[in-house]
């Protein structure tokens, strides 16, 4: 038995690595309780006659000789309905008003402190004597939050409910159900190193709207894929996440601040307590899990919070959600693992990365799809990750290797937040490997010009800036009047759709139709004055024509207006047709 283990000691403290003698029955990735504080750590290295241990709390006053008991079971996160609008640390522990990872001793590892004097209403969906398999849906839990949370057949488990407890009230710590002699509950465990499990992974197909422009627009992606925002510091990853959170038409968001400042973790949850969530009329909070582990809490469980996160993502997934996981920073989990690789001897690599990190970062992001699940459904994790390379150096080896693993990059330009351009997703640098079989969709579901109008985009934007180059030496009015079109094209362009402020109540986010709309709009209005040109007028003239009503089109009409939008159009149309 495990609880008969008594001997293991301490036999050296480094910092959150200990080493552990006298425990003959441990294995990797096995969870031990550490001196009388019982911190909780996990088993990362055996030996012939102690092993390592990577402690998920502070360990001042750990000493040599203190008691290590295993616990007989990986580091698991404890799932149910008190997740949605929670905030937790790294482990998934509830962080109400003290820091529990100051206090130890009043959390401990092996206790599930989420159930303590928890009532939650129960509907069963089931009847007693009726055969279940796995990922079926046993009964509810209607004031969750936001969104349907399911109570569902573990993996593994089939055959006849025996027992279902009333409609009603129940303790979160005791059974809702009986299954083939399996005990079920609102709530569960899963490692959270260990991917749940699905019957199949099927190809992305369906959007993900972010309500950023230049994201929906230009750089896509499906949900169920992956994507990595790297930039340098200033440049507006934190406030971009914080939008795409806010916004995005997921189910549930999983927000994971792993190793960012405090403050920043204070304005997300300040923004989401105050923001309305438009399908359900709820606070927005009812469908967000916050893992905050800022920059003061322990380094350990920081580089556990990015495996928690995802677990949780996979929860809801498995009850047929959306779920999006929003990380931020990689960067930071990536430097825990440098930082316990150095402690624990392990030979650097590039940068004194361990050598794992291509793979570790590679296993994070596989765990993004779209899959069937064990009931039946089509359900996806969506995975969004930042990058902060030092000095903005994205050759620096976590933005090199994130790059091979994710779908989509928004690559954030420091220039473009320097001329307060914000979002400041640089057209040059990002890329979208989902935007063709978006395409495809848009076309299927009635918007054929999707493809064609995002190309269009993508060359004007690419001609001005090759243009603009070219003006900065020759001056703009040595070009012909064709090419200062182009110019005159790509700063609408910019200004009017991509260019988004996140404090504008019209202009935070923008439906697809208006997005189409804006686009629509400036192409329009480029080709007019592409049709000037031919026709004689001088380019002088039409760069001289009042544009503002078609820049402010954004900020000055609601989010979902797409009639203003279009008469602004044929305003600008007719005044550009009096030219000729």
């Amino acid at each position: 038995m495990v609880g008969a283990v008594t001997a293991g000691r301490v036999r050296r403290v480094n910092g959150p690595l200990v080493e552990v003698t006298g425990l003959a029955d441990l294995a990797m990735s096995d969870l031990v309780a550490l001196g009388a504080a019982r911190l909780p750590g996990e088993v990362v290295a055996l030996g012939t006659t102690a092993a390592s241990v990577q402690a998920y709390e502070y360990t001042g006053g750990l000493a040599v000789g203190d008691p290590v008991t295993p616990l007989g079971r990986p580091l698991s996160a404890r799932l149910g309905p008190w997740l949605l609008g929670g905030v937790f640390d790294g482990l998934l522990r509830p962080l109400g008003s003290a820091p529990t990872w100051l206090e130890p001793d009043t959390d401990q590892p092996d206790t599930d402190q989420h159930s303590t004097g928890a009532a939650w209403p129960w509907e069963p969906a089931v009847e007693v004597g009726a055969d279940v398999a796995p990922g079926e849906v046993l009964g509810t839990v209607p004031e969750a939050g936001s969104v349907d949370y399911r109570v569902l057949v573990p993996p593994g488990v089939r055959g006849r409910v025996e027992r279902l407890a009333p409609t009603g009230p129940h303790p979160a710590d005791r059974p809702v159900a009986v299954v083939a002699g399996t005990a079920v509950g609102v709530g569960t465990s899963w490692p959270v190193r260990r991917p749940r499990p699905v019957v199949r992974r099927i190809p992305t197909a369906e959007p993900l709207l972010t309500g950023q422009r230049v994201l929906d627009a230009l750089f896509p992606v499906a949900r169920g894929s992956s994507a990595a925002v790297p930039g340098g510091f200033g440049t507006g990853k934190t406030m971009l996440l914080q939008q795409v959170a806010k916004w995005c038409t997921a189910d549930v968001i999983v927000y994971v601040g792993c190793g960012e400042r405090g403050n920043e973790m204070a304005d997300v949850l300040d923004e989401l307590s105050r923001l309305v969530d438009p399908r359900s009329g709820r606070p927005l909070a009812g469908r967000t899990v916050i893992i905050a582990n800022t920059s003061n809490m322990p380094m350990m469980a920081r580089e556990a919070s990015i495996y928690t996160g995802v677990t949780v993502a996979e929860h809801f997934r498995d009850m047929g959600h959306h779920a999006v996981v929003i990380a931020d920073s990689t960067s930071r989990w990536a430097e825990a693992l440098r930082e316990f690789a150095s402690r624990s001897g392990a030979l650097p690599a590039e940068e004194g990365y361990p050598a794992g990190l291509a793979s570790a970062l590679a296993a994070f992001y596989e765990r993004a799809g779209r899959f069937v699940t064990l009931g039946g459904a089509e359900a996806s994790v969506t995975i969004i990750g930042a990058v902060s390379p030092p000095g903005g150096d994205i050759t620096e080896p976590v933005t090199a290797h994130t790059e091979r693993f994710v779908r989509g990059l928004w690559s954030l330009d420091r220039s473009l937040a320097y001329a307060r351009h914000y979002p400041a997703v640089g057209w040059t640098g990002s890329f979208a490997r989902d935007a063709e079989g978006l395409a495809v969709w848009y076309a299927r579901n009635g918007d054929p010009g999707w493809g064609p109008r995002r190309a269009r985009m993508v060359s004007l934007l690419a001609d001005a800036d090759r243009l603009a180059d070219l003006a900065e030496l020759v001056g703009t009015t040595s070009l012909p009047g064709r090419e200062r079109v182009v110019l005159l094209g790509g700063r609408l362009l910019r200004e009017a759709v991509l260019q988004q402020s996140a404090q504008d109540p019209d202009d935070a986010h923008c439906t697809a139709e208006k997005t189409t709309a804006l686009v629509d709009t400036v192409l329009a209005v480029v080709d007019a004055c592409a049709a000037l040109v031919e026709r004689g007028v001088i380019a002088t003239e039409i760069e001289e024509v009042d544009f503002s009503p078609v820049l402010r089109a954004a900020a000055e009409t609601p989010p979902d207006a797409v009639d203003e939008v279009l008469a602004r159009r044929d305003a600008m149309l007719r005044t550009l047709e009096a030219l000729a």
